[in-house]
């Protein structure tokens, strides 16, 4: 039953279709951070840049080096959406992709995280089989059909993506509409709808949409019923995601994946203009098929439990941020904090307050002010500094945070030499002050 369902052939349209949507929206993306200057300010002025842990070693190419780095990405973008080379430019966009993901996260988005692993998966899929250079170029390449796992793949990293962020909403701060006001207080001087924004009832309405049209979007967009309301629904709840928080490409790309959600014979008809085709119904077994099941059963589950680990760890996630990346937890929370580095030299007993002003941008200070793990970085990148001096020291802070502008609380323990102490990525780290009582 289930290699009739996974194997059975379908049109391709859907793929074919969303292919040209992707690069496109990847280029845009990739020339729109040289054009808007985030290139400029993310990774060539920042002196110290802050990788993901364990990745220190990636870091940005100097001098005009990442313009060049995103021109080359948008380019593989264009070259993807009219299926050029396909395989190689997909791939390629996808490991230059995963090296700005994880040579930086100041700012960090969870939308790029999901465009690393869409990234991985459309570079293996057949999207070049039809209306491509490569199938013009090559015509027995050219296909009208694939396999029924091709679209499903896309429909469950969509569902794990949007059934986790809704499930990490119901919590007191969301439930209360009190993050929701947050959310909101720095969108008061938008043109037109600023005033609007803050209205209680907006902020309900808002807090209430935001966890159904998660748990139910895709459901309704599968179900044939509900699927026109749904899909107005999707462009409603995406272009005001665009207009009121400005993330990017990603409203556009998540309207993009809607053309899994109907039947291929309608997007052929509205995007190709071709001749309809009859999709195969009969059921081909790849030799490759205990290959194609295991990758992707080990990849669904690791997508499965990533989200849950914080579980896992002592004390609330929302306080520690242990666990919170790569989880879907999406505008959960607002964090803000102050924080001063004070370095001893082992020796002599020196001490020396640190100037965060000579080593960070003031974006990259308000994130060690915030998070646990930028905190811990930039005190191992001091500990670095010193030694190149010859000079042996500890590393102690004091930080205070607050979340979703509650009072602020004594965040790390100042009694810590953080240059002494290792990360644990698997583990709660002890120096973080337990999250305060309510």
């Amino acid at each position: 039953m289930l290699n009739q369902f996974l194997f059975k052939k379908i049109d391709n349209a859907q793929l074919v279709v969303f292919r040209v949507f992707y690069g496109l929206l990847v280029s845009a993306e990739c020339y729109g951070a040289i054009a808007t200057g985030w290139v400029r300010r993310t990774l060539v002025e920042p002196q110290f840049t802050f990788s993901f842990i364990g990745f220190e070693w990636l870091q940005p190419l100097p001098g005009i080096g990442m313009y060049i780095y995103f021109a080359i990405m948008g380019t593989l973008g264009l070259m993807i959406a009219f299926g050029f080379k396909y395989r190689l430019s997909a791939l390629a966009f996808a490991v230059l992709w995963s090296g700005v993901y994880l040579m930086q996260k100041t700012s960090y988005n969870n939308h790029y995280y999901l465009l690393m692993l869409l990234a991985y998966i459309m570079a293996f899929l057949p999207a070049h089989r039809d209306a491509s250079l490569d199938a013009k170029l090559n015509p027995g390449l050219r296909s009208q059909s694939m396999y029924n796992w091709v679209r499903w793949i896309i429909i469950l990293q969509l569902f794990i993506v949007y059934t986790y962020a809704s499930i990490a909403k119901l919590y007191a701060d969301w439930l209360d509409f009190s993050m929701i006001e947050v959310l909101m207080s720095s969108k008061k001087d938008y043109y037109l709808i600023g005033d609007f924004l803050q209205q209680k009832w907006v902020h309900k309405i808002i807090g209430v949409f935001g966890i159904g049209f998660d748990l139910l979007i895709v459901p309704a967009l599968l179900w044939r019923p509900t699927r026109k309301i749904a899909f107005v629904l999707s462009i409603f709840f995406h272009l005001f995601n665009s207009i009121v928080f400005q993330i990017g490409i990603f409203p556009y790309l998540s309207l993009a994946f809607i053309v899994f959600f109907f039947e291929p014979q309608t997007i052929r008809n509205i995007f190709l203009r071709t001749k309809k085709v009859i999709p195969e119904t009969k059921v081909i077994i790849p030799k490759t098929k205990t290959i194609t099941l295991t990758v992707l059963g080990l990849y669904f589950l690791v997508q499965l439990i990533l989200p849950l680990r914080h579980h896992f760890f002592k004390d609330d996630v929302l306080w520690t941020e242990e666990g919170h990346r790569l989880s879907w937890r999406m505008m959960l929370r607002s964090r803000a904090g102050s924080i001063s580095y004070k370095v001893v030299n082992t020796q002599t007993k020196d001490t020396t307050n640190v100037d965060l002003n000579d080593y960070l941008t003031t974006k990259q200070q308000r994130r060690v002010a915030c998070y646990p793990d930028f905190v811990w970085q930039f005190a191992q990148h001091l500990k670095k500094e010193y030694a190149e001096q010859g000079e042996e020291i500890q590393v102690f802070v004091d930080n205070k945070v607050r979340i979703n502008q509650k009072p602020y609380q004594q965040y790390i323990d100042p009694k810590v030499d953080l240059a002494s102490v290792p990360w644990k990525h698997f583990a709660h780290n002890d120096w973080i002050l337990p999250a305060p009582k309510e």
